[in-house]
Order: C-alpha cells, then sequence, then structure tokens
C-alpha cells in the first residue's frame, strides 16, 4: 500500500474517499442506570477547516474535538484540513462523558478510508483519548456492556482498564486496547487479539470476605439480638446511646448478618457505583452489601441526589445495602425529609428540565444519636425535660414512622471488654437470618414487590400477623400504660411476625409481642 507523505501509517487507499456521504460508528451512553446506543455519523465536506458537535452534546462531549484532532495526529493517521461535521443521535438526548472519544475517531478514520467501514459497524466503541492516542478508561461501562449485548453486537472496543467491568457481561465479546493505534490495526486485521474473558461466577465468589465480624463487638447480647430481628426482616432501627458506646461500630457490621448479595443484586449495586464514577479501581463487580454513611453536614442533592445532571446519590449507593446516619439529630431537618418517599417506593424519581432519571435505593435504614444533648451521663441532668424534648423533635417525626426498631446501646462493663470468651460469628446470625428471610420470600412470593417482613403493608398485616386473646391483652397494655403511640401498633406486629419467623414459628405469640415491644422506646411518653 501507498504511504502519504510526511506519515508512516499507510492509507487503506490511495486517496481517501470524500464521494461518501457520511460513516456510522456505533457507541453508547447511560441515561439513569441504564445504557441507550447512539449513533455517532460523521460528514467531512472539502471546504474551509472546521470542526463541530451536534447532537446535544455537553461541555465534556464538545472539548473532544480537540482530543480527537490530537490523537489521530499523534497517531501518524491522515487529519486532512477539511470541514467536519459529527451528529449524535438521537439528537433530542443529551450526551454526557468523555466516552464519545474513541467512536468520533474512528468515525473520523473510516470517513477518510484508513480503515476497513464494514468491520466498524459490527462493534460498539467507547473510551476516552489522550493527546498522544492512549486509551482511557470512562464510567458506566457495565451498563453500556449490557445494552451492547441486548443490540446483538458483535462485541465491544474500550480500554483496557474497562475490560473487567465489561467481561461481567455473557455472551458479548470483549475487545480491550491501550491505543488508537491498536484499535485501527484489529479493525483493519492486522493483528489477531482475541476475547477478554474472565471467570464471573469465581470471581463473585473470592470477594464475597467482609473485613469486619460481629464477634469484634464485646458484650452488647441485647443490641446484637436486636440487630439480628431487623437483618431478619429488612427492618429499619435506630441505635440510642452515648457517645463511645459502640453504636457505630456495630452499625458498620450489619451488612455481615445480612443474607449474601445475588448475582443478579450485585449486578444491579455495580451499575449505580459504575455510571457514578465510583467503582473502585481493579473492580469488576460489587459482591459485598454497600455501607455507605454520609456525615450531618450532607446536602439534600448529596443524600437523595440530583444536580445538573441528576446523578445518584448515597441511598442509591446503599441500594441492597445499609444506610448509616450517625448523629441523626445533627441532619438538617430538610435533608432527612426529602428520604421519605424513596423510604416507602424504594425507589427515587430525580426531575430536571431535560432530563427525569429513576435510581433504585433498596435499603435498610440505621440511624443513630445522643439520648440527650449531653455528651455524657454526667452532664445529663444538667439538661430539664423540656430540654430533652427538643433535642428530640429534631426527628422527622414521618421519618421516626419509617422505623421499626428502637435500640438502647449502653455502654460495655469493663468485665465484658476484658473477658476472653469468643462472641458469635457473623456467619452463624447470618445462617439464622438467612432461614428466617426464605421463608418470608416464600410467605410473599404471590406478593409482587414484597421480599420481607418490612414491607407488609395494612391488607398482609391483617393476614399474616394474626394474634391471639393473649398477645391483644398484651398490646392493649402497651398502648395504655406505657403510652406508646398508634403508629407503633403495626411496627410491634411486623416485628413481632419477624421473631417468630427467626424461632420457626408459624403463629404470634405473646413472647414474640413482648420483644418486640421493648424495641419501641422512642414512642413511650417517658422513655429516658
Amino acid at each position: 500500500m501507498n504511504q502519504l507523505k510526511g506519515f508512516t501509517r499507510p492509507l487503506v487507499c490511495t486517496i481517501p474517499n470524500f464521494d461518501k456521504m457520511i460513516t456510522e460508528v456505533f457507541t453508547a451512553t447511560t441515561y439513569g442506570v441504564d445504557a441507550f446506543v447512539v449513533r455517532v455519523e460523521t460528514h467531512i465536506d472539502n471546504t474551509l477547516f472546521s470542526f463541530a458537535i451536534v447532537g446535544l452534546p455537553d461541555n465534556a462531549v464538545k472539548e473532544s474535538k480537540e482530543r480527537v484532532a490530537a490523537a489521530i495526529k499523534n497517531s501518524l493517521f491522515h487529519f486532512p484540513i477539511k470541514r467536519y461535521t459529527v451528529n449524535l443521535a438521537p439528537a433530542d438526548i443529551k450526551k454526557e462523558g468523555s466516552g464519545f472519544d474513541l467512536p468520533i475517531a474512528v468515525g473520523i478514520i473510516s470517513e477518510t478510508s484508513q480503515v476497513n467501514p464494514l468491520k466498524v459497524k459490527n462493534y460498539l466503541f467507547v473510551g476516552e483519548l489522550s493527546l498522544d492516542g492512549k486509551l482511557r478508561p470512562v464510567t458506566g461501562v457495565l451498563p453500556i456492556a449490557l445494552e451492547a449485548r441486548r443490540n446483538k453486537f458483535k462485541g465491544i472496543i474500550l480500554p483496557v482498564e474497562n475490560a473487567k467491568e465489561a467481561a461481567i457481561v455473557e455472551d458479548i465479546d470483549i475487545f480491550p486496547f491501550e491505543t488508537l493505534t491498536e484499535v485501527i490495526d484489529f479493525l483493519n486485521d492486522e493483528v489477531s487479539t482475541q476475547p477478554f474473558r474472565i471467570n464471573v461466577k469465581e470471581l463473585f465468589e473470592q470477594d464475597k470476605n467482609y473485613l469486619v465480624d460481629f464477634s469484634d463487638v464485646k458484650g452488647q447480647a441485647e443490641v446484637k439480638r436486636a440487630m439480628e430481628v431487623a437483618a431478619a426482616g429488612s427492618h429499619n432501627l435506630i441505635m440510642i446511646g452515648l457517645p463511645g458506646s459502640g453504636k457505630t461500630m456495630l452499625a458498620k457490621r450489619l451488612p455481615t448478618i445480612l443474607p449474601p448479595l445475588t448475582l443478579e443484586e450485585a449486578l444491579e449495586t455495580t451499575k449505580i457505583h459504575s455510571i457514578a464514577g465510583m467503582l473502585p479501581s481493579n473492580t469488576a463487580i460489587i459482591s459485598t452489601r454497600p455501607f455507605r454513611s454520609p456525615h450531618h453536614t450532607a446536602s439534600d442533592v448529596s443524600l437523595v441526589g440530583g444536580g445538573p445532571n441528576a446523578k445518584p446519590g448515597e441511598i442509591s449507593f446503599s441500594h441492597n445495602g445499609v444506610l448509616f446516619l450517625d448523629e441523626l439529630t445533627e441532619f438538617k431537618k430538610n435533608v432527612l425529609e426529602v428520604m421519605r418517599q424513596p423510604l416507602e417506593d424504594r425507589v427515587v424519581t430525580i426531575s430536571r428540565s431535560k432530563i427525569t432519571v429513576q435510581y433504585p435505593c433498596n435499603f435498610m435504614l440505621v440511624a443513630a444519636m445522643n439520648p440527650t444533648p449531653a455528651g455524657s451521663q454526667k452532664e445529663a441532668s444538667m439538661y430539664s425535660d423540656f430540654d430533652i424534648q427538643k433535642f428530640l423533635s429534631k426527628i422527622s417525626g414521618p421519618i421516626l414512622d419509617r422505623i421499626d426498631l428502637h435500640i438502647h446501646v449502653n455502654p460495655v462493663k469493663y468485665q465484658e471488654l476484658s473477658s476472653k470468651t469468643e462472641s458469635e460469628k457473623s456467619e452463624t446470625v447470618r445462617e439464622r437470618v438467612m432461614k428466617a428471610r426464605e421463608i418470608q420470600i416464600m410467605r410473599f412470593s404471590e406478593r409482587k414487590g414484597i421480599y420481607a417482613n418490612s414491607g407488609m403493608g395494612s391488607k398482609e398485616i391483617k393476614e399474616y400477623c394474626k394474634i391471639d386473646s393473649d398477645c391483644e391483652n398484651l398490646m392493649k397494655m402497651a398502648i395504655t400504660k406505657l403510652g406508646l403511640s398508634a403508629r407503633a401498633y403495626d411496627r410491634i406486629l411486623k416485628v413481632s411476625r419477624t421473631i417468630a419467623d427467626l424461632s420457626g414459628e408459624n403463629s404470634i405469640s405473646a413472647s414474640h409481642i413482648s420483644e418486640a415491644i421493648q424495641y419501641r422506646s422512642l414512642d413511650r411518653t417517658n422513655w429516658i
């Protein structure tokens, strides 16, 4: 083949073919937690030099023309001084990110007849380009790979760093490359490259280990029992205790007693972290339940998601895991209020002028707070009942209404701290939790959208939480003598159902009701 003077790269044909109308290259971009295919159309005119990208590109996409031009030249491909028009179709959806660099470059190289255009149409291209033509990783590769498979592309061409994440998706070939030159050589059949493969199930099983364990916590047997109940029924809970009593330590270990993620749940969770660019490097799939702990100064946007580009927030990052709100009374009230709808619907809808997206947020809410404004038991006497009630009023009533268990966490005694007896491991507790969850899955097998006792509505409570006269008398006493609020009634029944499931019993007994009543301390008129 002939070479163009001043360039070392050979051309596919001697004279670039500018008689063609357009060249089409396929890529994809994310929209919410899913992706959609984008057709990159390239047209070159024999007029004065210009480079325009149309089709609702954001700033990162608009700037790609500078990166693409430099990458093509520095990779020693022909870049004639012409008028370039690149259209990203469909043109009515905003395009974001730097992943359009590679498909735009391939489109230009194909339009100038330096690559086989027939082979280009078989693949989906995604990747950012550096000025010297190297490929850099991009976000959202997992949903893009799923969309490529759905549209029956032969394979995906992408940066090496994104290969593992994309290879999770089976039945589609993944071709990772380090430079633009390698991509074009592959398309021109000048090099032979085998698809990248990983063993998804083996990788998923290898990374299931947690770094913490329930046995790390000394004492706190009552609190551990309450957390086991919460995990078994997927109930939200709040811990009340003085600083240093171990609330945060316990909360961090709650994911270790939850049932392991299924592969389907892992893919859902990984997709959210992938589109946000929060997937750890060299991590193909998130195989343990997430634990998120935003600071009490977090804004409502950072918590539920939003911003100009409608990105996911902490409640979505904790999907299929645990969201821990430490120092609950320090969170701004408006921040907590925006969580009301997501807690009920398990999905958050973010609407902006040009975009409306939905993100899943099926998480367990765990909160922690001090019982009084005091920092210690000695300081507690300084505050009046009015001061304490004012302090407690910082907790949103509707949010508290969505929390099933209230747990008091007392400081650990020295005898328990110095004890050599090994505490129960997370694995042992998790086995009991999984057995209780299996009962609930069978119970709600015909109820769409309900997988655990916490999801029961009034209809399900009447059907599955029937109680006898002894239980009725106990509930009556709890409401009248202990001063429990009316909203506690259904919560007690749901928690009682979970306690019965943990015991392997079909019916709810008085002992189950009695234990559940202990977990409603914040509803009492005098609980301090």
